[in-house]
């Protein structure tokens, strides 16, 4: 009885490991839900990082801007001008929020030795939910040597040089894929005046530029 039973049920076995084995209802969830956190890691991954050169791209352009902006000043610059100047990096920066911007502009005077100093500077940052830059004080100081900071190209003996630096914290929207700390994007622009020999801020230079 015992081996007549044991006869009849292995075959049944056989047969449903056999069922089983051909069986492929649900294979395509389980592949998905293996499959699926490493897709959004790359989608997530992909945004961000094409977020993050565009905005490395608008610090550039935040760059070139006001250096440019301030070379072309023919008029002694007051805090006003010089203000409104900071805050085009609003709208460059748009729709990225400016918020964590911090950027400086400064005159360099290179001198009959190639030595090049610090003339006048001023910095700025845009708060949150700001319509304007806010000015604040630079870390750089007029007579300040800086000769190591301008191009070769551009160590031209009694000339002026416009700098402007920006700083920028981007910080990603999801932070798993480049950390939620930030990273800081930055650039350097520089542009010589295009309208007169100095550009004056603050009576610095004087009006006849001087070219010691």
């Amino acid at each position: 009885m015992k081996t007549k039973w044991f006869s009849g049920t292995l075959p049944r076995l056989r047969r449903s490991a056999g069922a089983l084995t051909r069986d492929c209802r649900g294979l395509a969830a389980i592949e998905f839900a293996l499959i699926v956190p490493l897709m959004l890691v790359l989608f997530f991954g992909t945004v961000e990082f094409s977020s993050g050169v565009a905005v490395d791209r608008k610090v550039t352009l935040v760059a070139r801007t006001l250096s440019d902006l301030t070379s072309q000043s023919a008029m002694p610059m007051t805090d006003g001008y010089l203000q409104n100047i900071f805050t085009a990096s609003i709208a460059i920066l748009a729709p990225y929020t400016a918020t964590p911007t911090t950027a400086t502009l400064s005159e360099i005077y290179i001198d009959s030795t190639k030595v090049a100093k610090i003339q006048w500077s001023e910095s700025a940052t845009v708060g949150s939910g700001a319509t304007q830059a806010t000015l604040t004080a630079s870390s750089r100081n007029a007579g300040d040597v800086v000769t190591t900071l301008v191009p070769p190209d551009l160590l031209v003996k009694q000339t002026y040089v416009i700098l402007s630096e920006v700083s920028y914290l981007y910080k990603p929207a999801v932070g798993y894929v480049m950390g939620k700390s930030g990273i800081k994007l930055s650039d350097v622009s520089y542009t010589r005046p295009r309208q007169v020999t100095c550009v004056i801020y603050n009576n610095v230079p004087n009006s006849s530029c001087p070219t010691p």
